[in-house]
């Protein structure tokens, strides 16, 4: 079915990539992170909750500003020298077409987080595991693109991520087990959706040899509902992470996986399945 998200209440969609919730779209979300948490209990997976900026240096080591710079956003923050604070201020800071002259600004040296999952390499850097982590974190992530539409392709939206970092053989054995979960969810609440091999949004994609090996050895499966939208994916970093990082395990760098859930999509994909009056199939997820 078409959904329309101008008339349902509880949806307020801003050009600019933002939408705010309410009520029953509200409710939803929060019950699909819960049935995403109740997944990551089922595997022992120890929640963290992390800050909404990460470290520019930090994501640098994997040449993330080379491979995504159309996608980083920043916090700015003005530089703090009273004359140019005087300066600002007596300029009113914005235009007519609400444009903020900022003038001089402070050093930039974070980033809002793009990926929830990042968190975790940063975090556990320089460590020697005895046994494999199996992870969780929900984060308010941003990423720039050339156009937004409600709940599906937004500015900053809401991303659950599981995670393994361990053994090849670890890894693979968890990201199996979760492709397996879904399946079996998807068919009960009867969401049609595909699994396709995918690459990630690469600047100059031609011309970046992730991409390249990405397009050789596919190492992201998406979730996609209604032919185009990817709600999630499943993701096998090979030891990429564990060798920027220097997670070891077993003496060796450390491999990693990931299970992503785009929580709006999510919300979107059943709204648009069973439409918005149809609670009662919506309560039998949870």
């Amino acid at each position: 079915m078409a959904l329309d998200l101008a008339n349902l209440h509880g949806i307020y969609w801003k050009e600019n990539g933002q939408t705010a919730l309410a009520g029953m779209p509200l409710a939803i979300l929060r019950k699909l992170d819960r049935l995403f948490v109740r997944w990551a209990d089922e595997c022992g997976a120890a929640e963290y909750r992390f800050p909404v900026f990460i470290e520019a240096r930090e994501l640098h080591k994997l040449d993330y500003f080379s491979s995504f710079p159309h996608l980083a956003t920043f916090p700015v923050t003005l530089d703090s020298s009273p004359e140019h604070l005087k300066e600002f201020s007596r300029e009113a800071g914005i235009d007519d077409a609400g444009v903020v002259r900022l003038g001089k600004c402070s050093p930039v040296r974070e980033v809002l987080t793009p990926a929830a999952c990042y968190h975790f390499y940063v975090l556990f850097q320089g460590a020697s595991l005895e046994s494999s982590l199996y992870l969780t974190t929900v984060a308010t992530c941003f990423r720039r693109e050339a156009y937004y539409r409600p709940l599906e392709r937004q500015w900053n939206f809401t991303m659950r991520e599981i995670v393994c970092i361990g053994t090849a053989e670890e890894v693979k054995e968890f990201l199996a087990s979760h492709r397996a979960r879904l399946e079996r969810f998807f068919s009960k609440i009867d969401l049609p959706i595909a699994w396709q091999n995918a690459t990630d949004p690469f600047f100059d994609p031609s011309r970046n040899p992730k991409f390249i090996a990405q397009k050789l050895d596919p190492v992201k499966t998406e979730i996609v509902f209604g032919g185009e939208l990817a709600i999630g994916s499943i993701n096998f970093h090979r030891n990429f992470f564990g060798e920027t990082f220097g997670i070891r395990r077993e003496g060796e760098a450390a491999f990693s996986g990931c299970v992503a859930f785009g929580v709006e999509r999510w919300l979107f994909a059943l709204l648009s399945r069973f439409g918005p009056d149809n609670l009662r199939v919506l309560e039998s997820l949870w």
